[in-house]
This record gives C-alpha cells, sequence and structure tokens, in this order.
C-alpha cells in the first residue's frame, strides 16, 4: 500500500544529493540484541563520522530534502520494514545507539525487555529533539544528563501501561502531531 509513496521519496532522495536511499544504523533492541535500523537517507554521506547527535535542522550535515523528510517524521517510514523483520513493533520504546544505552542504569535497562518500537511516549514529548539539542551549548551532554533520562522514564510509563488501547492512542497522538 505505502510503495508508490516509498519510490517517490526514494526518488526525491537519488535525484537531490549523492549516497543512496537508505540509512543504516546499529541500534539496540530486545534483550539487547543488536539490529540494523532503516531510515530513509537524510544526510550527506558519512556523516554520522561528525557524530551522531543531529542538533536542529540547521545541522549542515542534513540535505535539503532531508529537512523536509525530517520535519513530516517521514525518513522513519522504513522502519516498517524492521517491524516486518520482527526487529520492532509498531508502538514501544525507541531502540537507541549502543553508545548511550551503555550509559543506561540497572533500572532504565527495562525498557531494553520489551520489542523498540516506531512511535511511543518519549517520541511524542521530544517530537523537536533536534532543536533542544540545537539550542544547547554541549548537545551530547544535554542528552546524556536531560533528554535520555527523561524519555527513559517515559519508556518506563509506556512498559507499566502497556495496551492495545494504548498503542492505538499512542499511534493516534502520532499521527496527529505529525499532521499538525
Amino acid at each position: 500500500m505505502f510503495l508508490p509513496f516509498g519510490l517517490a521519496i526514494s526518488a526525491l532522495i537519488l535525484f537531490s544529493s549523492k549516497g543512496g536511499v537508505f540509512y543504516r544504523q546499529n541500534r539496540v533492541g530486545q534483550n539487547e540484541l543488536e539490529f540494523s535500523l532503516l531510515k530513509f537517507r537524510t544526510m550527506r554521506p558519512d556523516s554520522d563520522k561528525q557524530g551522531q547527535l543531529t542538533v536542529g535542522m540547521k545541522d549542515p550535515r542534513i540535505t535539503r530534502i532531508g529537512v523536509f523528510l525530517r520535519k513530516y517524521k517521514l525518513d522513519e517510514f522504513p522502519q516498517f520494514i524492521n517491524v516486518l523483520f520482527g526487529d520492532m513493533s509498531i508502538v514501544g520504546p525507541r531502540p537507541e545507539v549502543k553508545k548511550y544505552t551503555d550509559y543506561y542504569s540497572t533500572e532504565q535497562k527495562k525498557v531494553l525487555l520489551v520489542k523498540p518500537g516506531i512511535t511511543d511516549y518519549a517520541s511524542l514529548n521530544y517530537f523537536k529533539e533536534n532543536e533542544i539539542l540545537g539550542n544547547s551549548e554541549n548537545p551530547e551532554k544535554t542528552y546524556l544528563e536531560e533528554v535520555m533520562p527523561a524519555k527513559l522514564e517515559c519508556n518506563k510509563k509506556y512498559i507499566e501501561n502497556q495496551s492495545f488501547r494504548t498503542d492505538i492512542s499512542i499511534m493516534w497522538q502520532t499521527f496527529k502531531r505529525i499532521i499538525s
């Protein structure tokens, strides 16, 4: 159903900048197993070597089409392939890179007991995370000391209240946030 939409985005990426259509990044999933998360490429090739945090939409590594894709969260679309492969679910704690899960406390590691998702409470509460980090003098420190712990608290809330009804509510809220 989404194939024509995905093909259109792929063509825009291919014709607007050098590099492939997809970006793969190792993330830590359920039971601390790593998997390759798939996204549409929104940055210039090898940009992740300059840092893994994106600091606002004015980050010079982001392509013009990438700004649009990120604004409407369209870069996340290929993660439905991760859902089909069983690495992710639609709703669940967002998967993190190992560099950051290494900082998790024993209590925080409980979020790694469930399947990660495309959207969750933290995605809603930190919808403009890039702007928060972009306005910080030290984005890495802000992420580690403020954003990441708050997102993990959101994830714990989800795990404690996990249900079909909660998932539908989070999906609906995500849809409304994207179109607004």
